[in-house]
Parts: C-alpha cells; sequence; structure tokens
C-alpha cells in the first residue's frame, strides 16, 4: 500500500489536534491524552465523565460529518481483525506502562517540554520504526 502525503489535510489536522489540546487545556486544565479520556468513562466512572464523553463522542462524529458532506476520506486497514485486537491490547498495555498514550505524551507532553514524555515518544517511536521494518523487511508483510 502506498501513501500519499497530503500536506493541506496534514496541516488541518494537526491544527485542529493542537487547537482541541490546547482549548481543553485552557477550559479543563486537563492533558488530551485519549487513552486517559477513553478511562474516565469506563466504569466505575470519573467524576468529570461529561467532558470525556463528550470528547471521545467528537472524534467519532466530527469525520462522520466530514463523510455526510461529501469529503473523501481515504481509510484503508491491510490487517485482519485479530491484528487489529492484538495491536490495540498491545497499545493499550503500553499506555499503561507508560502512563500515557502518544496524544498525551506526543502532542500535549511534548509541547510542555516534559522530560518523560520526551523520553516516552522517543520510545514509542523508536518501537514503530522496529515494528515497521520487522513486519515489511524480516516477515514480508504489508
Amino acid at each position: 500500500m502506498e501513501t500519499e502525503f497530503t500536506p493541506v489535510a496534514a496541516l488541518s489536522g494537526g491544527v485542529l489536534i493542537g487547537l482541541a489540546s490546547v482549548l481543553l487545556m485552557a477550559l479543563h486544565g486537563r492533558i488530551a491524552g485519549m487513552t486517559g479520556i477513553l478511562g474516565g468513562i469506563i466504569p466505575p466512572l470519573a467524576s468529570d465523565w461529561v467532558w470525556r464523553a463528550a470528547f471521545l463522542a467528537g472524534s467519532i462524529i466530527a469525520p462522520s460529518l466530514a463523510l455526510a458532506a461529501g469529503i473523501d476520506v481515504p481509510f484503508d486497514v491491510p490487517v485482519s481483525t485479530a491484528a487489529l485486537l492484538v495491536g490495540g491490547v498491545i497499545v493499550g498495555l503500553g499506555a499503561t506502562i507508560g502512563s500515557g498514550c502518544t496524544s498525551g505524551h506526543g502532542v500535549c507532553g511534548m509541547a510542555r517540554l516534559s522530560p518523560r514524555s520526551i523520553v516516552a515518544t522517543l520510545v514509542f517511536m523508536a518501537s514503530t520504526f522496529v515494528t515497521v521494518y520487522v513486519v515489511r523487511h524480516v516477515l514480508g508483510g504489508a
């Protein structure tokens, strides 16, 4: 599978992620880490579960509205559902062990120059590079 770089879409997405992160910090004093936000709506519910549910709903509704408006959102998942589930469990374990996820550390923590987040981001990026190399060149996958 070949991915076409779309600078306008990438810049727009980055600006929207940054804006959402800044607004969440400014209005609620919270980090926009998706794993932590999701964890607050899984029982037992966090006391501030309402904004968490709204944030997650927006993450689902916004792309749905884009599709309904006729905006083409190319999306391809070249692996099986089982591989997605295993990958999700591994990411969940990593987020738990690393005390945060890619959005919490990579977007918000890096912006705050948090040493822990900088190290965490370097570790998960290195892990990503190694995983892609192994899957594509050692195992001969997609």
